[in-house]
């Protein structure tokens, strides 16, 4: 019960950051975001522009949303459907009740400044188990899939909408979108860590006691390499391991809690090939 309040909190505040966004620094720049809503806001502009018809933002956005829900339920989980939908839920109902704010009118300030707040609304959905939906549930099944973070596909993608973006609502305003989308995936990489995969290295006279302590809080796999110091000529062993990189810190303290002396060399993982344990989202 505890953990799903937290996850609630964090999806209600992951929707709020993400509807300021909108109202803030898009509406204000004339930007299209990424994804789904950026989608959303072309064909409102556009119907708007031709038609002098309002579509609301929440039916369009939930709208979208409801195909890829369908489509990768089975490959997310139940919890993380039902918590990515109710954040684009209430990202739609905010983005009806709050008021656009111009509090600049520099479009490279707004393309910055909304980018960051943009990527961090979907940072705290995807850290509490949960999106935005849409292009989140795409880049979260592949990033699955390929044991490596697929972010930077969806933002080749959004390159598409950008060019439509362009020739009907000049360049200048779809430039300085890709300025916005590329910071908020930059802050969506720097900050989510499920998906980045760190490679540990441990070196130790008492591998057996290390390993027991290990696996009591992780299921990942764990490789003996026998060999002998070249300065003090005894015995040790290196344990082998990868890990999600969330995963790193608890680890390490774990380890050393057997052995304090031991020696730890820890390194980035570009992808694993082969049986590699991750933690289901719900």
């Amino acid at each position: 019960m505890k953990k799903h309040v937290k996850t609630t909190v964090m999806v209600v505040l992951s929707a709020l950051l993400g509807s300021l966004a909108i109202k803030i620094f898009i509406d204000a720049g004339g930007l299209f975001p990424g994804g789904f809503s950026g989608v959303s806001i072309l064909i409102q502009r556009v119907v708007y522009r031709e038609f002098s018809i309002q579509i609301p933002f929440g039916l369009l956005y939930i709208g979208l949303n409801v195909g890829p829900t369908l489509l990768v339920y089975k490959f997310v989980g139940k919890w993380f459907t039902v918590y990515s939908v109710l954040q684009f839920m209430l990202v739609s109902l905010f983005v009806a009740l709050i008021p656009s704010m111009d509090i600049t009118y520099d479009i490279f300030l707004i393309s910055i400044f909304g980018g960051i707040l943009s990527g961090s609304a979907a940072s705290l959905a995807l850290t509490a188990n949960a999106s935005s939906g849409g292009t989140d549930f795409i880049a979260i099944y592949f990033s699955n899939k390929m044991n490596a973070p697929a972010w930077q596909y969806i933002l080749y993608a959004n390159s598409v909408l950008l060019f439509i973006a362009g020739l009907l609502f000049g360049w200048e305003k779809a430039l300085y979108s890709i300025v916005f989308q590329y910071v908020a995936t930059q802050v969506v990489n720097d900050m989510h860590m499920r998906y980045k995969l760190m490679s540990l290295r441990m070196f130790t006279e008492k591998p057996d006691e290390v390993v027991d302590e290990i696996l009591k809080s992780t299921r990942h796999g764990i490789t003996k390499l026998w060999g002998e110091g070249g300065y003090s000529k005894t015995r040790k062993c290196m344990l082998y391991m990868v890990v999600n990189a969330f995963e790193v810190e608890d680890i390490v303290e774990a380890a050393r809690s057997v052995d304090p002396n031991m020696f730890i060399d820890i390194s980035k993982t570009e992808r694993v090939i082969g049986n590699y344990y991750r933690k289901p989202l719900d």
